[in-house]
């Protein structure tokens, strides 16, 4: 059933919407504080879906990946009409690693609408994102979500809302930004917590009253930055942007420049398509104005930051500047004796060209050729969670490969060298908070500071990023898995000394062939494994963890010799321990320094980078040397 209907009636979709009645606004917010799910219920308040028709939850979030983890990755355009106004919404990604999404976006919008959760508060992600949009100058409608949450603490998060901004150097009219309280979930909104609300009409009121009409001379020469690309196979890519200035008809002739490339000439095309959002539809126009955020396709060559322009007037717009990678891996062709079996893309061209398109659509993403090597390629990316997602992607999609363990990005600052540090939000159960603080301290974290919220902890540390790697599984398992881990980067700083990587070692396959109980039976005594029977192995791949801090060879191939004779009892059933099923993150966290992750469609498979026992012997003894 849909909350309250708001009949607004739609305008001829046709119609050019000029500056007047149209307003472009971005949903920002920390990952999982109810940004999608907002969006959802103004997409069926405003009359986008009948009454009738079944709608998913999260509709926004189209990915099979952002469906499975629950999180939105790309930034996703969407429009709803408010009486004869249009409100373009840009639903933007929460997770900290896919901040270059956000970045680029804002340039998009006029104004944000900053989503804080009623129960936990600011947190790292929403520093970040309000950070950006406070640089533009956007105005900001803070909307506290989740206010039916029964943990709920509205007057506090408001005051943590306002130290937040004033923290942020915002200005007086920031400062003074209108605040709602909502239930996303429930579709109702109000101006005060005391007030139960009964619909999103005060929200919508507040975008058209608060937020400004985009600014652009209609009749000026056509002016558009693209600032975000996406694809499809049968009409390619299509840049998708905001008019800055001027008027654009279908079939038009235009070029296509960069302000970052001021040698190259510009190039010609034509608008074959132009496309404006509705709800969560493309609608084809055949014009449209300053102010409107449209999809052009027709363009071949069209990337991220280039301007498209009248011919008659080239003058490229300079774009937002993103925050540079701090964290890369090695992805190289898989080399290990199964190599080729389950993948369709395997060698280094398909691999190269595939990460090289990712690059098209995202900024934050930086691909190299290693040198020396035909087959391996440096990826830069904003952390973890943004390497693995391109990782699942490109496995899912049927490539093969193996990536190295992530490495960060160090860089020379007044001549030291520095390391990029996380500012690290952690909200646990009070009894854990002894063992988070020595953990992190022990991996040179700086304590910030620390507030009790009810039977639980909240405390902000500043840990250098590769102090975080394999932490998230501790952390887990000291909180007893009800603690909540955040992170997003805060600046460089000097560097802070050796760190131990891993407390453990693997257990490491000694020959080629399928796993066996009696194998398995005795390597399980060594350590916790991580393979069943049944499973095919090869020398050199890793089937375990040890606890000791070195690498035990086992033979899990290892069958039981027959004999004629049998003692009473010899022949009872074998008791496995369940083994550990490692997630992509988990392996990612796991590999130690000689070690790589095979990925294939099929399976993730750790191994030492160099398989056989005698030769890695002696690198080992020459390192040590």
């Amino acid at each position: 059933m849909l909350h309250g209907v708001i009949k607004f009636g739609f305008v001829n979709k046709q119609e050019v919407v000029h500056l007047d009645k149209l307003r472009n606004v971005a949903i920002i917010a920390h990952v999982d504080h109810g940004k999608t799910t907002l969006v959802d219920e103004m997409l069926k308040q405003s009359g986008v879906f009948r009454e009738n028709q079944e709608v998913e939850t999260r509709v926004m979030d189209s990915g099979d990946l952002e469906r499975e983890r629950g999180i939105t990755i790309l930034a996703k355009n969407t429009a709803v009409r408010y009486g004869d106004t249009k409100i373009n919404i840009v639903d933007t990604p929460g997770h900290a690693d896919f901040g270059g999404e956000v970045e680029r976006i804002l340039k998009m919008v006029n104004g944000v609408i900053l989503l804080v959760d009623a129960a936990e508060g600011p947190m790292p992600q929403t520093r970040f994102v309000l950070s950006k949009a406070l640089e533009l100058g956007h105005r900001v409608i803070v909307v506290l979500n989740k206010i039916d949450r029964p943990d709920q603490r509205v007057l506090e998060v408001v005051d943590e809302v306002l130290e937040l901004l004033m923290d942020l150097g915002c200005t007086d009219e920031q400062l003074d930004s209108p605040m709602l309280f909502c239930s996303g979930r429930n579709g109702t909104a109000s101006y005060s917590p005391e007030v139960p609300g009964t619909d999103l009409k005060p929200l919508f009121d507040t975008i058209i009253k608060y937020i400004p009409e985009p600014t652009g001379d209609e009749t000026a020469p056509f002016q558009m930055l693209v600032s975000s690309i996406d694809y499809n196979e049968f009409v390619g890519r299509i840049a998708i942007g905001r008019i800055e200035r001027g008027t654009i008809h279908a079939n038009g002739e235009i070029a296509v420049c960069n302000y970052h490339d001021p040698d190259a000439a510009p190039r010609k095309a034509k608008a074959v398509s132009m496309y404006q959002f509705e709800g969560l539809q493309r609608v084809p126009v055949q014009e449209a104005t300053a102010g409107n955020i449209i999809a052009m396709s027709g363009i071949g060559d069209i990337t991220i930051g280039d301007t498209i322009c009248a011919p008659e007037a080239v003058e490229p717009i300079e774009f937002v500047k993103i925050s540079a990678p701090t964290m890369e891996m090695t992805f190289s062709v898989n080399d290990s004796p199964f190599a080729g079996r389950e993948g369709k893309f395997v060698t280094s061209r398909q691999i190269r060209d595939r990460l090289m398109r990712e690059t098209l659509k995202d900024v934050s993403l930086h691909v190299s050729e290693l040198e020396g090597a035909t087959d391996s390629f440096v990826v830069a990316g904003r952390g973890e969670m943004h390497l693995s997602i391109l990782i699942e992607t490109m496995r899912r999609e049927g490539y093969e490969f193996s990536v190295s363990p992530p490495r960060v990005l160090f860089q020379t600052i007044d001549g030291k060298k520095c390391e990029p540090v996380e500012r690290v939000v952690v909200d646990v159960p009070s009894e854990s908070i002894g063992a988070v603080i020595e953990k992190l301290g022990s991996r040179k974290g700086e304590f910030v500071e620390m507030l009790p919220v009810g039977a639980r902890t909240k405390a902000t540390f500043l840990v250098p990023e590769r102090g975080l790697f394999g932490y998230r599984n501790e952390f887990m398992t000291d909180t007893k898995g009800e603690g909540i881990m955040s992170s997003v980067f805060e600046r460089y700083e000097p560097y802070k000394g050796e760190l131990t990587r891993r407390g453990t070692g693997s257990l490491v396959a000694w020959e080629q062939g399928e796993a066996v109980t009696y194998g398995l039976y005795n390597a399980q005594e060594r350590g916790a494994l991580f393979i069943g029977p049944g499973t095919p192995v090869y020398a050199g791949m890793i089937v375990g963890v040890s606890p000791k801090n070195e690498d035990i060879p086992v033979n899990v191939c290892r069958r039981k010799q027959l004999t004629n004779m049998r003692a009473a009892g010899s022949d009872e059933a074998l008791r496995l321990t369940p083994p550990r099923v490692l997630s992509l993150e988990q392996c990612l966290e796991f590999l130690a320094d000689d070690e790589l992750l095979e990925v294939t469609p099929k399976n993730l498979r750790l191994r030492k980078r160099i398989l056989d026992h005698s030769q890695r012997m002696k690198a080992l003894k020459g390192n040590k040397a």
